[in-house]
């Protein structure tokens, strides 16, 4: 559920009888935000494609922060691939995010946020062996669409 002006960052709440609120200034980050996870919410990928839980490790021994996040994925049938990861805490994480696809090996992964402007490229025997590192600020989300690169086997 969503309220009244969220999409566009405006914090106050009012009563939906009112009809009504005070005058507030648009958050330009929010409202992208917003544009662009409502954009990933639509794809048929989301609704349709077969969705997992994705396990999270410590990033080193005694690395308390792993159980920061939350990771789903996604899996289509043309094998289309999404992993949205959420830094769900109010301090600085890290992890390594187990990754439920077990063809990575041998290629070369690229990995683009769709609700950011991060692209990685990752090699897919490290993100087999050892998972996907993340290193999030507070509350950070991203969305990865993974893509086997070309030329890659």
């Amino acid at each position: 559920m969503f309220h009244r002006g969220q999409f566009q960052g405006l914090r106050k709440r009012i009563s939906p009888h009112l009809v009504r609120g005070p005058q507030e200034a648009v958050d330009q980050g929010q409202e992208q935000f917003y544009d662009r996870l409502l954009a990933v919410l639509r794809e048929p990928l989301v609704r349709n494609g077969h969705w997992q839980l994705a396990d999270c490790v410590p990033a080193w021994e005694g690395n308390w922060t792993w159980d920061c996040f939350l990771v789903f994925a996604w899996q289509g049938p043309a094998d289309e691939r999404l992993l949205a990861a959420v830094n769900y805490a109010p301090n600085q994480s890290q992890c390594y995010v187990r990754l439920p696809f077990s063809d990575l090996g041998n290629a070369q992964w690229r990995l683009e946020d769709w609700i950011g402007d991060a692209i990685h490229e990752r090699q897919g025997n490290d993100l087999q062996a050892h998972g996907l590192y993340l290193d999030e600020p507070p509350w950070r989300a991203r969305v990865f669409a993974m893509t086997k690169r070309e030329g890659t086997q």
